[in-house]
């Protein structure tokens, strides 16, 4: 491991998992269908999402995002616990990524759960609301992109905290193995 490089193998394996909850988001969108139907005791109109792909996919990307983040939450050991990070500019960058990347991971994981939930049953709101001219599609739609984006934000935000975190954890290794070698010269005076 380089000085404040981090591991390679830990920034392929969350890009990759990032990419495939990204992926999976995208095809929960391409996925969505559902055809309206009329019931015949209310008179009212609901749509009917037959599909389960979309409900599958919106949960696979929660997952891969998910066990992205618990990757690298375990090795970084969520930033409280293990090594202190050394004071100075690269703390505090770790610390703004950490915060940001869970703030992101977890609207992006709150679309993608909404978007599996509201896949997984039949809507019953057209009536309620008068959108007679909207296709049950555009009801719904954008609630997995907005997911995919937000992946793809907390996959860059998490590249990012952890290359200022391995960058302040090895800084104050560094200055740690400095400090302890620097010795005071002690002249005998005759």
């Amino acid at each position: 491991m380089g000085e404040g490089k981090g591991s390679t193998l830990v920034h392929l394996l969350v890009i990759v998992l990032s990419l495939v909850a990204f992926g999976f988001a995208i095809a929960a969108e391409r996925q969505r269908s559902g055809r309206i139907e009329k019931d015949d005791r209310t008179n009212e109109t609901y749509c009917v999402y037959n599909s389960d792909v979309a409900t599958g996919y919106g949960v696979g990307g929660f997952l891969f995002l998910l066990s992205g983040e618990s990757l690298l939450m375990g090795i970084t050991k969520c930033m409280c616990f293990g090594r202190p990070l050394a004071p100075g500019g690269n703390r505090a960058w770790s610390i703004i990524y950490f915060v940001s990347s869970w703030t992101t991971f977890l609207v992006a994981e709150a679309c993608l759960i909404a978007g599996a939930t509201k896949n997984a049953y039949h809507t019953k709101y057209r009536g309620m609301i008068y959108a007679q001219n909207f296709s049950c599609e555009a009801l719904r739609k954008g609630v997995f992109i907005s997911g995919a984006v937000f992946v793809v934000v907390t996959m860059i935000l998490n590249v990012y905290y952890y290359m200022y975190f391995t960058k302040a954890t090895t800084t104050q290794a560094a200055h740690k193995a400095n400090h302890s070698s620097s010795t005071v010269g002690m002249a005998g005076y005759a």
